[in-house]
């Protein structure tokens, strides 16, 4: 802040022992003498003194660092206070002079010369050459010396602290033997004192006691004043006056104790006296005694501040500081190339990489964004390649000298570097100064002729105009500063990414640049963000700065403040008070462009703000005079666009009350805070209205925000009509209160400068400004680090095509979106998982005959603990997500979305499970077939075993009879019960088709097509008679056949994709490998798909042929061919007597063997419940290795780890590595099944690969579980029986109601068995006990990574389970390019979308009239206002394609320059197979631009790690 008043603040004695107790306030009735209460003469009453303010003052200046101590003189000085020149070492008391700290001063005045033209002089003080007048007294004086001087030099102002200031104090401890110096400036008025600028020296002390500082400032001056007491004749100071006096110096001489008038003794020798005298009138005979000093002769040395470093004896800061001496040292060396160089030609010599090349390739860049008329693709190719041409020169350039000094520099450690750029700024100030001051003058002259000239409209004002506009250029090229070192810096890192070389004269690598420049940041300097003269955004530079400081700082997260102005309306000054920062402010070098700059949050704002830094962004002055011949308004707009779009907070700075000028901005902001409205940005603003000359007049301000209200709402809705939008009122746009968000500041000056301090009251109201600034942000999350880096993209990318609003894609709410859908795909597979455990518990319980109903409700009341835990998952990350106020517009679809999908899967599992209970019966009868055959083996085993029981030990004969029975005995089998037979779909389906169509035999069915791989399908359908079409145009079409346009290509492709999903869920729920197959499954399934179709028909004007119909169904059932024959092969595996006994052989013999032995029943019967056992752990051991297989790929595979783009990225990868045509085409054409292979794919490789180490543990874990279910269930079995004194049937009712949850396993499987005779219970579990391991061993031993599609049926295997959760999304095609809309959630809110758009060639899209095929990416067309398209027989422009209608008016396709390299090179690897496949080729307006063959194929995969990242 810059409020001169902090300097009388009073510091307060908190020592009790000081405090005077009050009286009790109870007066008595005697009011005591008046005299009692006051001290009597010869009283002396001891207070101790305060700390004197300027000991406060040269305390914290001899305890900072240089940059500290430089801050404070520059602050002091702007509050045109004396400054420290001399300094003694408080314990040394050696003489310092701290010449560093006025290296940042200027002072600027005004002089009349001989022809009484006024001329503006602004030098930095340490240049200035100006008169000196020091003043200093010997021994103590009456009189205030430094009192004397502020009413010389300023009446108003207490320059010089004096004795009678508040703060001051008797005693002193650090400023005697201080000598501070303040300049004196005019301002060519007759008001001035002195006509030219003087510096005056104010000695503190006694100038006896201070002998070296005195002996500098006689040597210096060019007046010395004297203030003196009474003197007797032995005073030991009488012979140093006398030297004064007798010096030919001018003397002035004060007495304190005479009260004589001014007298001119001798030539340049005055004494004035001071006793009993009228201050004004003592002041005014000093000025005249020191103005007629100072025209005289004697005089004539002129005081440098440079040279006070020449005297002896005293120390220079800037020499005792090796880093600021090293800093300036290099700084120098840097200037010392500059020298005879035209400042309008440094520019152009040493940086040569951002001037006409840089600017080229600006304009180049904003015409392939704004592209017109019918640009073709090879025409923008061409552009992009005289882009790449300029990149490639300015690469070529030599990095000047220059630059390679500045790199090194600011490659040093910490303090020298800053050092280093704080002379570089100041001596290049000092360099250019002067030029640029003359140019001014010059440009203000001409622009003076040209307001003369103005209306003319003759040649004479025209070529005015013309010079006006070449010294505006030369102004642009004369400006020269740290920021354009910097920028040139930029267009070496841009050059060199864009190329991918390295300069060949760098002796570093480039990458480290943006490290620098992120350092720098850090260290408190702006960054450049757009570039004004170009008026463009160094995209990659700010990009990779931004990379490097959230790599330095971490993602933080930043509150960005915005600032619009009108040029020189205090922005940059109003920033710099605010918060300490350092845009430039003088004449001349205002911020052209926008800059930002970063501000540390303190850890204890921290617990407030929330925040870890503000960025304040600084722009160039609208409206700018000296880019009145190139600036337009459009500029104007952009950059308020810009900066209004990265704001959370955006100060809109008016300066002063004139009209024309409010109006000009107001257009601009409002315009811009309308276009965030349109993108849904949510921005807020406040009003400050500067130099305002009477801020406390109340009813004026309020007049003077209704007028500013009444003038925003009419700037509303002109900008409405530009941005063809509704909006009449400011408030429509945004949130707006004119009473709070509107302040008024008073001037900055009080009083007329140069010598006017800061006004107090406008530091108050920047005080004022900041703390509401302070409470927004407290408000606000503001953006992390990386959220700004995107939206700067985000924003110049719209920016640069002039369509903002249509054109704005914003990248956060994209990534926050996709990161939702991460979370949703979360919350809905933790949903279906549990659903999957419950159905597989009840589906267990179906099969084992212990539930007979399935309810809603229960399935919901099962559902309810995770259902639950969900919503609130749900909830903690929409409220405590750090950008929650974003993702707040979703929270509630989201909450629906997730309410249905719960619902659905439980209407869903419901069925299924009532599927499997209306099975049950046919299952049954299988089961009862299969149990009977068993038992019927198993007794006559058994009665076999009992005649060979005396042959127990003979192993061979026992085998042979076993052999013998067994061959009999399945041989009678075998004759009693059918065969399953092997089956054909593709026969089934031929011979069911020919009952349908009888007319055409079986063996002609020879000319079917794969529908799927169909490239049109107007051979397949017919004009409807009732089409509307004239009888002409209708006979034509008959005749000619009838072309579907690309929407009904699309309707049917999707009816197909829609029909094959259908198909492959009723194919599921057949559930036939429990049931087996039968052929009316094709008629159910044919009937389906007859009944989509005539469905299709009722809302198109076609109808669609038989042979559609057939071609349908037989590339239906060709596709599910393998399916029904797995799913078939594991029924006839598990219910073909032959097949399932020849399996169970071994089992069967072992139990014949035990027999033989002479085993108890008990003990037969605990064998034959362990084989019994094994198929039911096995298909539950699948069944849940398989679902946990399914849990950890969601997690750690990683292309099934996150969303759909994610999973769509991996499959492009894929694609593109294995260069397959036929799967591409299958991915572009039939994209859901192409999804589908690819996870089966990654399933079968993931199981491959982590075999070993992840399936196998899993296999082993669930094996082990179930293995202590069934030990355990056993030993409460038996307990049980015991208990209750019950028999065998009890114990297995109990044993397998204790496994019905978790295995297929029922009393009913040992229906038929005899049992009777079992009476040992702790024998069964004994032999359980012992049999079960190596029932275990032999599941685990045989499971191998391809037993999941051999052992499990469809439903359960982890591919399904996983298809299952990622197809049910969106699979709506863009209309023009078919990319498939990348959205999670099936019928989802809003529009269709994907992260990046295809080549429409891809597709078959042709021009019009040709067989030529399609270059254009549909991002491009969509800018393009010339090129049409064909939807319903009507043609519409591609810049509204919306207008189509239909699925046209579903997509949101964002114009958008940066295209996917990806199917760039896809097109030329695969040019000859798209053009084959078509019949169309890639010539004349579709020919392949030359440089799409340059990329590569690991080019393309890159390209989309960047691309979806």
């Amino acid at each position: 802040m810059l409020n001169y008043r902090a300097r009388y603040i009073k510091t307060k004695e908190t020592n009790d022992q000081h405090h005077t107790p009050q009286r009790d306030n109870d007066l008595s009735e005697d009011e005591g003498d008046l005299f009692d209460e006051m001290p009597l003469s010869d009283e002396v009453i001891s207070t101790p003194d305060s700390i004197h303010l300027m000991d406060v003052q040269m305390a914290v200046f001899h305890c900072a660092d240089s940059f500290l101590k430089q801050l404070m003189v520059t602050k002091l000085s702007q509050c045109q206070f004396a400054l420290p020149l001399l300094v003694p070492d408080p314990f040394t008391q050696q003489i310092q002079f701290p010449l560093w700290t006025f290296r940042q001063i200027n002072k600027s005045w005004k002089i009349k010369n001989t022809d009484n033209e006024i001329i503006s002089k602004v030098q930095p003080v340490y240049k200035a050459e100006t008169p000196m007048v020091s003043f200093f007294r010997f021994g103590s004086v009456s009189s205030s010396k430094s009192q004397l001087m502020n009413n010389l030099i300023n009446e108003k102002h207490n320059t010089f602290f004096h004795r009678n200031c508040p703060g001051s104090s008797k005693t002193r401890v650090l400023m005697d033997g201080v000598v501070e110096i303040a300049w004196y400036c005019p301002s060519a008025k007759d008001t001035d004192k002195f006509t030219d600028c003087v510096a005056f020296c104010n000695l503190h002390g006694d100038a006896g006691a201070n002998e070296k500082q005195l002996q500098i400032l006689t040597d210096m001056s060019s007046v010395n004043v004297l203030l003196l007491p009474q003197l007797n004749n032995n005073d030991k100071n009488k012979q140093k006056i006398q030297t004064l006096y007798s010096d030919k110096k001018p003397l002035i001489c004060l007495l304190t104790e005479n009260d004589s008038a001014s007298r001119k003794n001798n030539e340049g020798k005055y004494t004035i006296g001071l006793k009993d005298r009228n201050q004004s009138d003592v002041s005014e005979e000093l000025r005249i005694a020191i103005n007629d000093c100072l025209s005289s002769s004697a005089s004539a040395s002129m005081f440098r501040l440079e040279d006070v470093s020449e005297h002896s004896d005293i120390r220079v800061d800037e020499e005792d500081d090796k880093d600021c001496k090293r800093g300036r040292e290099a700084a120098n060396k840097m200037l010392s190339l500059l020298k005879n160089k035209h400042l309008t030609e440094i520019k152009e010599s040493f940086l040569p990489c951002q001037g006409k090349l840089w600017h080229l390739w600006c304009q180049k860049n904003k015409e392939i964004n704004r592209p017109q008329g019918n640009e073709t693709e090879q025409e923008i190719s061409a552009k992009r390649t005289e882009m790449n041409t300029i990149r490639e020169k300015q690469n070529k350039s030599p990095v000047s000298e220059f630059i390679k000094l500045f790199i090194k520099q600011i490659n040093s450690h910490g303090a020298n570097k800053m050092f280093f750029l704080t002379w570089l700024r100041i001596l290049l100030d000092e360099f250019t100064t002067a030029d640029l001051s003359a140019l001014h003058h010059k440009y203000d002259e001409k622009w003076s002729t040209v307001l003369k000239l103005k209306g003319n409209n003759d040649q004479s004002e025209k070529d005015a105009q013309t010079e006006l506009e070449k010294i505006s250029e030369e102004l642009q090229a004369a400006t020269f500063g740290v920021e354009h070192i910097m920028r040139e810096i930029a267009q070496i890192y841009e050059s060199r990414s864009s190329v991918k070389k390295n300069k060949t004269d760098l002796q570093f690598d480039f990458t480290s640049l943006p490290s620098l420049a992120a350092e720098m940041m850090i260290s408190g300097f702006p960054l450049e963000l757009m570039d004004g003269d170009a008026a463009h955004v160094p995209l990659i530079w700010v990009t990779a700065v931004l990379d490097q400081l959230i790599q330095k700082l971490g993602d933080q997260r930043v509150f960005v403040l915005s600032v619009l102005g009108i040029q020189s309306s205090g922005k940059s000054t109003m920033l710099n008070v605010m918060f300490g920062l350092q845009f430039a402010v003088s004449a001349g070098r205002c911020t052209r462009g926008a800059f930002m700059q970063l501000i540390r949050v303190s850890e204890e704002m921290k617990q407030q703000l929330k925040l870890d830094y503000i960025l304040v962004v600084d722009t160039e002055g609208l409206r700018a005079l000296e880019l009145a011949g190139s600036s337009t308004r459009h500029h104007d707009n952009e950059l308020a666009t810009f900066v209004v779009g990265l704001g959370n907070l955006t100060l809109i700075n008016i300066f002063g009350e004139n009209p024309s000028e409010m109006q000009d901005i107001l257009q601009i902001v409002v315009q811009a805070f309308l276009r965030m409205k349109r993108v849904k940005l949510k921005r807020s603003c406040m009003f400050v209205h500067q130099n305002v000359s009477d801020i406390t007049a109340g009813q004026k301000n309020m007049e003077g925000r209704r007028r500013l209200q009444r003038t925003l709402d009419e700037m509303t809705k002109l900008a409405a009509k530009e941005e063809v939008c509704d909006a009449e009122f400011f408030s429509d746009v945004i949130a707006f209160d004119v009473r709070n968000d509107v302040k008024y500041f008073a001037q900055l000056w009080e009083g007329s400068p140069p010598m006017a301090p800061p006004n107090p009251n406008y530091c108050e109201n920047i005080q004022e400004l900041k703390k509401i600034i302070i409470t927004q942000a407290s408000k606000s999350n503001g953006m992390m680090l990386t959220h700004l880096r995107e939206r700067i993209q985000d924003l110049w990318k719209a920016l640069l095509n002039e369509r903002f609003v249509f054109s704005f894609r914003n990248s956060l709410e994209i990534s926050l979106y996709r990161r939702l859908e991460t979370e949703y795909s979360k919350w809905t597979w933790s949903l279906r998982s549990t659903m999957m455990e419950i159905e597989n518990r009840l589906q267990n319980k179906i099969e084992n005959e212990t539930v007979d109903n399935i309810e809603e409700r229960e399935l919901q009341k099962e559902m309810m603990e995770k259902i639950e835990e969900v919503k609130k998952s749900m909830s903690e990350f929409f409220e405590k997500d750090t950008e929650a106020d974003i993702l707040i517009q979703w929270k509630s679809s989201f909450e629906i979305k997730i309410t249905e999908l719960h619902e659905n899967i439980v209407k869903e599992t419901k069925r299924k499970l009532n599927g499997i209970l209306q099975q049950r019966h046919l299952k049954r009868k299988i089961d009862g077939q299969r149990t009977q055959h068993e038992n019927t083996l198993l007794e006559k085993s058994k009665e076999l075993a009992l005649k060979l029981k005396d042959k127990a030990n003979d192993e061979e004969t026992l085998k042979k009879e076993f052999d013998l029975f067994w061959k009999e005995w399945v041989n009678k089998i075998d004759i009693n019960t059918p065969l399953t037979k092997d089956i054909e779909i593709q026969r089934d389906v031929k011979y069911f088709l020919s009952d349908i169509y009888k007319s055409v035999p079986v063996d002609t069915w020879k000319d079917i097509s794969d529908i799927f791989t169909v490239q049109s399908y107007s051979d397949y359908v017919q004009l409807k008679k009732s089409s509307g079409l004239g009888r002409v145009k209708k006979a034509l079409k008959e005749k000619l056949g009838y072309i579907l346009s690309k929407e009904d290509e699309t309707h049917i492709r999707t009816l197909i994709t829609d029909v094959s999903h259908e198909t492959d869920k009723m194919i599921l729920s057949f559930n036939i490998s429990k049931l087996g197959y039968n052929n009316s499954r094709i008629q159910l399934i044919s009937d389906h798909i007859k009944a989509r179709i005539i469905a299709h028909e009722e809302s198109v004007t076609y109808l669609f042929k038989n042979k559609f119909f057939v071609d349908l169904v037989f590339s239906i059932f060709k596709r599910v061919n393998k399916t029904f024959t797995d799913e078939h092969k594991l029924f006839k595996e598990t219910n073909d007597p032959l097949l399932y006994l020849e399996k169970k052989r071994g089992e069967y013999y072992s139990i014949f063997q035990k027999y033989c032995q002479g085993a108890t029943s008990a003990a037969i019967f605990g064998e034959i419940i362990c084989q019994k056992l094994k198929e039911p752990i096995e298909q539950s051991v699948y069944k849940h290795t398989a679902r946990d297989l399914a849990d950890e790929m969601r997690s750690n595979c990683p292309s099934l780890n996150g969303n759909r783009s994610n999973l769509e990225k991996h499959i492009l990868e894929k694609l593109a590595e294995e260069e397959n045509f036929d799967k591409y085409k299958n991915y572009i054409l039939n994209p859901r099944d192409h999804f589908k292979s690819f996870i089966r794919d990654e399933v079968h490789q993931y199981i491959r690969d982590k075999f070993s180490i992840s399936v196998q543990p899993k296999m082993k874990q669930n094996i082990e579980f179930l293995e202590k279910k069934i030990l355990s269930a056993a030993d409460e079995s038996t307990k049980h029986v015991q208990m209750n004194s019950g028999d065998v049937d009890l114990w297995l009712k109990f044993f397998t109601q204790k496994l019905s949850d978790d295995l297929i396993f029922s009393v009913k499987d040992f229906s038929g068995m005899k049992h009777d005779d079992v009476k040992d219970f702790k024998l069964i579990n004994d032999v359980i006990s012992k049999e079960l391991p190596s029932i275990m061993s032999d599941i685990n031993r045989e499971f191998n990574t391809d037993t999941f599609s051999v052992k499990l049926d469809l439903n359960n295997r982890p591919d399904e389970i996983l298809i299952d959760h990622f197809c049910q999304c969106c699979w709506s095609p863009c209309p023009f390019c078919a990319a498939i809309c990348t959205n999670t959630i099936e019928n989802h809110d809003g529009d269709h979308s994907v992260p990046f758009h295809r080549v429409d060639g891809l597709r078959g899209w042709r021009y019009r009239g040709t067989v030529n095929l399609s270059v254009n990416f549909c991002t491009t067309l969509v800018t393009l206002p010339s090129k049409r398209f064909s939807s319903a027989g009507l043609l519409f422009p591609c810049t509204d394609y919306r207008t189509a209608g239909g699925d046209y008016a579903k997509w949101s396709i964002t114009p958008d320059l940066s295209e996917l390299p990806y199917w760039k090179w896809c097109i030329c690897r695969f040019q000859k197979e798209i053009e084959t496949y078509y019949n169309k080729q890639f010539h004349g307006a579709g020919k392949i631009p030359d440089d799409w063959r340059d990329y590569t194929k690991q080019d393309a995969i890159e390209s989309l790690n960047t691309a979806y990242t």
